[in-house]
């Protein structure tokens, strides 16, 4: 039983403990925190150079400033479009296991976990649709299928830590980069804040899952685990690159683009970049091999 793993830890039960009291300790009000310019200086990055999907290209070259300016402006709203829809997913799965069997130890702390990540949601969708005008659609694409449904819990709080490491390496990035306005930076610097919390959690939950999961699984199964997870990084990184960004950044032919940016050495090398932290854990677990 998940219960059983999580109870007997007592390594796990302390870090939840100090978690919840520096969630106590740290807490903000969103909707009085930020000021909220009426319009943000165009001619500027939107997001750090270096984060763009075309930084490193051989299309960068081709570009103006001022084009490079509209893509990362168009970007960082994707960016934040995609936490919204990435939030609103991990709050579902959260919600449907707080107080259930199995996960009685850390419901105090989803329900912090919760409080934040809708906060986010908030601010995220705010800055959205005050400097975008809308909220990007996720792109279609193939998504790896799911293993067996008795590691559902494992695969599922292991989505989160990913999409959580993948947001804070651009939050943390950002949240230090002077090029960047104010009020860009403050929102990624709030959420790097609360983020560093549930990636520490998010840690530990999943290496006591994948433990739990171990003792019965067959070497086909963990395979399949470690397959799935890699699938779903670069699935994740890949939804940063949007062909509506890039049409609306008015560049011509923007499938296409898209099509030759995956296929550059620069998305494999910032994909790598990204989840080096990520990936360097779960190899050290045994999660993906």
């Amino acid at each position: 039983m998940v219960s059983d793993v999580i109870d007997r830890n007592e390594r796990f039960q302390g870090i939840l403990g100090r978690l919840t009291t520096m969630s106590i300790e740290d807490y903000y009000n969103p909707y009085r925190l930020f000021e909220w310019p009426e319009r943000l200086p165009e001619e500027m990055w939107w997001m750090s150079p270096e984060l763009t999907t075309t930084h490193g290209t051989e299309l960068a070259d081709t570009l103006t400033q001022e084009q490079l300016y509209a893509l990362s402006r168009y970007e960082s709203i994707n960016f934040y479009s995609l936490n919204v829809h990435g939030i609103r997913e991990l709050l579902i799965e959260v919600v449907n296991r707080i107080h259930t069997a199995g996960f009685e130890t850390p419901s105090q702390f989803f329900h912090h976990f919760i409080g934040e990540e809708n906060e986010h949601m908030w601010f995220f969708a705010e800055f959205c649709l005050r400097y975008g005008g809308k909220i990007y659609r996720q792109p279609t694409g193939a998504e790896a299928v799911a293993p067996s449904s008795k590691v559902e819990s494992l695969l599922v709080f292991a989505r989160i830590m990913i999409f959580e490491e993948l947001v804070d390496h651009y939050n943390s990035t950002m949240a230090a980069d002077e090029r960047l306005n104010e009020t860009i930076r403050a929102i990624n610097r709030i959420h790097h804040q609360d983020e560093s919390r549930h990636i520490a959690f998010g840690r530990e939950l999943v290496q006591l899952l994948y433990e739990e999961v171990k003792r019965t699984a067959t070497a086909e199964e963990l395979a399949e685990i470690s397959t799935y997870l890699r699938r779903y990084m670069t699935h994740s990184f890949e939804s940063l690159y949007h062909p509506q960004v890039y049409r609306d950044a008015g560049l011509e032919r923007p499938h296409q683009v898209r099509r030759s940016l995956l296929e550059s050495p620069a998305r494999a090398k910032a994909e790598e970049r990204t989840f080096r932290k990520t990936t360097r854990f779960l190899k050290k677990t045994g999660i993906i091999r």
